[in-house]
């Protein structure tokens, strides 16, 4: 075994969200240890993610705006939605990336009261060059042989379609 389900010793000093659930037998399944590992893998290099963002002059939250924006024109209040905060908090965010002329607000075709968000030809811009930046795999994906690199690409493209 691997070692995630051998025992508690080695989860103790975890606190209890971060530790591997184990069955009844003592065993972890399968789809529950490859999920725990996805996501540290995503966590631990989702830390990276700030440092990232501000090589583009941008904090974290604008970002992912840009990202979510590439997928074309956004309500704000689905924005807030996404972003899991108060519509209040998405002007202010929104004011600053309007400053920089990466974003721009027009009204709804169907609702005028409606605020929607589209990249401008700047924002447009920087976003292919955040997305190119982010589609860049870490060392440790890079290093790896490419059979296992593409074997863990149609591992990915099933889970995927799935969704």
């Amino acid at each position: 075994m691997n070692g995630l389900g051998e025992g508690h010793s080695e989860q103790a000093g975890r606190p209890p969200e971060a530790r591997t659930p184990v069955s009844e037998e003592g065993e972890v399944g399968l789809a529950q240890q490859a999920w725990t590992l996805l996501f540290e893998l995503l966590h631990t290099h989702m830390r990276n993610f700030p440092a990232l963002a501000a090589e583009f002059d941008l904090s974290p939250v604008q970002a992912h705006v840009l990202r979510q924006l590439g997928e074309g024109a956004l309500a704000m209040s689905t924005l807030a939605t996404y972003l899991s905060c108060d519509a209040s908090n998405v002007t202010g965010l929104v004011d600053r990336l309007e400053a920089r002329k990466l974003v721009e607000r027009r009204s709804s075709e169907q609702d005028r009261r409606v605020k929607m968000l589209v990249l401008t030809e700047a924002g447009a811009e920087l976003r292919g060059r955040l997305m190119a930046r982010m589609a860049s795999p870490p060392p440790f994906i890079a290093a790896m042989p490419e059979e296992d690199l593409a074997a863990l690409g149609d591992i990915m493209r099933r889970a995927l379609k799935t969704q």
